[in-house]
């Protein structure tokens, strides 16, 4: 807990609004990607090249992160503070445009992680993986990663050392329980290409720096980077 905890303070809980923007107002326009993938797919590698390219102030908020975060009520309440006071209404008013009524027959776990996903997406300068951040923030460049199963199984393989067996089981369970995530909060399936601006099979093919230099050519462009 301590080694993740210090990473939430490292990755968002240190950044400040002067640092960020030099006290400007936080817009709603400010620059956001959000990385859907499959697992096994190379997504969140990705996401921290794409960071590592863009350089600072650019964040990676990975699902553990975002997570933790919603989980730790005291971490969700501060987040928003500071990050500036005008991001409360901000993040407000993005949850009740997307969830309208619904939002209130959401449990509190759900609540409190769409707040979370909210600070952190008008904060900017983030590159959000997973939790289907990409239904909240239109102006975000929404990123879909995907990749063959088999090249899923051996990559899985490799990076978590388990079976064949075991990694297309791994896949197989972590596919079904974001497609029900999704579904369930945001009513929408992760798996429907028009929910994003890019679509990237990754594989022999198309290597993981391949799909980033994609990335952060499009960012730059759209950001005016």
């Amino acid at each position: 807990m301590k080694k993740l905890y210090e990473l939430i303070q490292k990755n968002f809980l240190s950044l400040r609004p002067t640092n960020l923007l030099k006290k400007e107002r936080i817009s709603k326009q400010s620059p956001l990607i959000t990385i859907s993938r499959e697992t096994g797919s190379g997504g969140r590698p990705i996401a921290v090249m794409v960071a590592k390219k863009l350089g600072y102030p650019w964040k990676v908020f990975h699902k553990e992160i975002v997570d933790e975060l919603s989980k730790m009520t005291h971490l969700e309440k501060n987040l928003i503070r500071d990050v500036d006071e005008n991001t409360i209404p901000l993040a407000e008013e993005v949850i009740s445009d997307f969830f309208g009524k619904r939002y209130l027959n959401l449990n509190s776990y759900h609540k409190s992680l769409v707040k979370v996903l909210s600070a952190v997406g008008q904060q900017g300068f983030a590159i959000i993986v997973g939790r289907g951040a990409h239904y909240l923030f239109p102006h975000a460049l929404k990123v879909r990663v995907i990749c063959e199963m088999h090249q899923r199984v051996t990559w899985v393989m490799e990076y978590e050392h388990v079976p064949e067996k075991e990694a297309k089981r791994r896949i197989e369970a972590s596919d079904r329980r974001r497609i029900e995530f999704e579904e369930s909060v945001f009513r929408h399936d992760p798996r429907k290409a028009h929910h994003y601006d890019l679509v990237i099979r990754t594989g022999p093919d198309l290597s993981i720096e391949d799909a980033t230099d994609i990335i952060v050519r499009a960012a730059k462009r759209r950001f005016q980077l």
